[in-house]
């Protein structure tokens, strides 16, 4: 089978629009036809360098779509099921599925390869060149061959490209508030970042019952969109943050910080860390390159006050019981979607809607394979 795909081939690199070989399902497999794909700014991260992947690599871990074939042994999915894709497949049975950590299931370990289980690949280039998908996903392709654990079925009623948010971004903000602080009624949350998951978790926040949500953002457009989506305050600097979190607190302290940014560094995290409480956390969600320094905090402080940091990789959740709680709470109007999403974009203009996540015209775009799923 042919797919067109959008391909990654080097750092600093644009996608390129390519049409691939696509092999057909082997055991626990399944062929999806992606109908949207979310503009992640992992991806975005690929190309800048700041995670770099084996290349080429087809771009896109946030995917939603209908499964057309499935390989042999596949009995929870068949073709005609809705699915929304996680971006961290869950095996159920490694040591950490066990322990009820599924986010940090070893399937995991090769999302980066793009390889499925067997260690194989599923795109192909005309010359014979094996192409990783992105997160074992590669949803900037028309199609793609993936693992069924990484798929979660919906119902076919809910509507893929708004709930295609919900593979990746949406539950990293939401539980970087709920799983990772655990935020509780009446706390005080400083989030630093309102992109696409910082987002999320001003609504994980605001829904979990903080007092005060305070937003930090450089950008006026996405401080006015934190305050729709729950924030009480927004500040443009970390210094204006801490003077209204004093104020609020009477000098005490935001009870948990959670840092979104793009790109983490030391003075973001150091700033979140002056922010909070005694005996307050620090979330730290985004992401950085990993052979850079990016925490700096004084150890006195670390353990006088007894603050906390805290890593989280998609909101420290479950992917299989949050995407269908996710997504009832979104078709029960508690969870904004709809109002997320600034543009859409076809697979040709990814490039431009990276272009625009990166200038800051975006809270979210959304790829649109087929507009009339």
């Amino acid at each position: 089978m042919k797919t067109k795909a959008a391909v990654l081939r080097g750092v600093g690199q644009p996608f390129e629009i390519e049409e691939l070989t696509l092999d057909p399902p082997k055991a626990g497999e399944v062929l999806i036809k992606y109908v949207a794909a979310g503009l992640c700014h992992s991806d975005e991260h690929l190309r800048h360098g700041d995670i770099v992947p084996r290349f080429p690599i087809v771009g896109g871990h946030e995917g939603a779509g209908i499964i057309e074939d499935v390989g042999p042994g596949v009995t929870r999915l068949k073709p005609g099921d809705h699915v929304i894709c996680s971006f961290l497949p869950v095996c159920g049975h490694c040591r950490f599925c066990a322990a009820g950590m599924t986010n940090l299931c070893d399937m995991g370990a090769t999302i980066l390869d793009g390889m499925l289980a067997d260690g194989t690949y599923r795109f192909h280039s005309d010359s014979g060149e094996d192409l990783g998908g992105m997160c074992m996903l590669g949803t900037f392709s028309e199609r793609a061959t993936i693992s069924e654990n990484s798929c979660v079925k919906v119902a076919d009623d809910v509507p893929l490209d708004k709930a295609v948010l919900i593979g990746c971004g949406v539950p990293t903000g939401f539980g970087s508030a709920v799983h990772a602080a655990a935020t509780e009624p009446g706390d005080t949350i400083a989030i630093y970042g309102i992109g696409g998951i910082g987002i999320n978790a001003v609504q994980g926040a605001a829904l979990a019952g903080a007092a005060n949500v305070v937003a930090i953002d450089p950008l006026e457009n996405k401080r006015e969109m934190a305050e729709r989506m729950g924030a009480t305050h927004s500040c443009p600097t970390a210094e204006e943050a801490h003077a209204v979190i004093q104020e609020l607190t009477n000098g005490v302290g935001a009870d948990k910080a959670i840092i979104t940014v793009g790109v983490v560094d030391s003075e973001v995290t150091t700033n979140a860390f002056h922010a909070i409480r005694k005996g307050g956390t620090v979330v730290i969600t985004g992401l950085a390159d990993p052979a850079k320094t990016t925490i700096e905090i004084p150890g006195a402080l670390l353990t006088l006050f007894e603050k906390r940091l805290q890593g989280s990789l998609f909101g420290s959740g479950d992917p299989f019981k949050d995407i269908p709680r996710l997504v009832d709470m979104y078709q029960a109007g508690q969870l904004k979607l709809d109002e997320l999403i600034t543009n859409t974009y076809s697979l040709a203009d990814v490039n431009k809607g990276y272009e625009d996540l990166v200038n800051g015209v975006n809270i979210r775009g959304v790829i649109i394979h087929d507009p009339d799923a």
